[in-house]
């Protein structure tokens, strides 16, 4: 298995889950959970114990489940209650190399969105500037999304679905560091060009030499 931390959205810290240690350990997804429920009290003394409902697909058809989502602090007093067996040995060696590398990704990840955040304000200031017009209002999103779009080839929307975000929810919330530097260094150039009088189109086209 090779994704065992995640960090989504960005703006929390690094988890694992449920699944995840069920799997890793060689445990059915239903003793990890009866574990979880039972040591729910000592596992919260590090933070609230959070879970999503997912479906799962049987072949008599499709029922629901918890898939709990546990910090480092949580997953590693969870590991205590595991038999300590090779397997279990790896999987907790992993879980920290994990752990670490999530952590610092979650670093990279605050200093890229401080860097964002005056190139961004220069973005929305460039638009701020445009003669009024009643679809005004629209351009701070159709530039957004032509950002991502020249960045990662993708729009919010598509980004949100994707990484199974909420329609709500701000896309760059669920970006890595990599992905939300590419984003900013495409927003500098749309604010430059904005601030030279270009209008969408003729960005879009100047960016994006291909666009019809």
């Amino acid at each position: 298995m090779d994704n065992m931390v995640f960090l989504s959205p960005n703006t929390g810290e690094p988890f694992t889950t449920s699944d995840v240690i069920a799997e890793a350990t060689g445990n059915s997804y239903r003793s990890i959970q009866r574990i979880i429920e039972k040591q729910s009290e000592r596992l919260e003394r590090f933070g609230q114990v959070r879970f999503e409902i997912t479906s799962v697909k049987y072949s008599r058809g499709t029922n629901k489940k918890k898939v709990y989502h546990l910090n480092e602090q949580q997953a590693t007093l969870l590991m205590t209650f595991l038999k300590n067996t090779d397997i279990v040995a790896d999987f907790k060696t992993e879980l920290v190399r994990q752990f670490y590398a999530m952590r610092f990704e979650l670093y990279k990840v605050q200093a890229a969105k401080a860097e964002r955040k005056p190139v961004r304000v220069s973005m929305t200031d460039a638009i701020k500037a445009l003669p009024d017009s009643p679809h005004k209002a629209m351009k701070y999103g159709q530039f957004t999304n032509l950002a991502y779009l020249l960045a990662l080839g993708k729009t919010a929307k598509q980004l949100r679905k994707e990484r199974g975000a909420d329609k709500t929810t701000t896309a760059s919330d669920y970006m890595t560091a990599e992905e939300l530097t590419l984003v900013s260094e495409v927003e500098n150039k749309i604010a430059v060009l904005i601030g030279v009088g270009m209008s969408y189109q003729e960005i879009k086209k100047h960016l994006m030499p291909h666009s019809v």
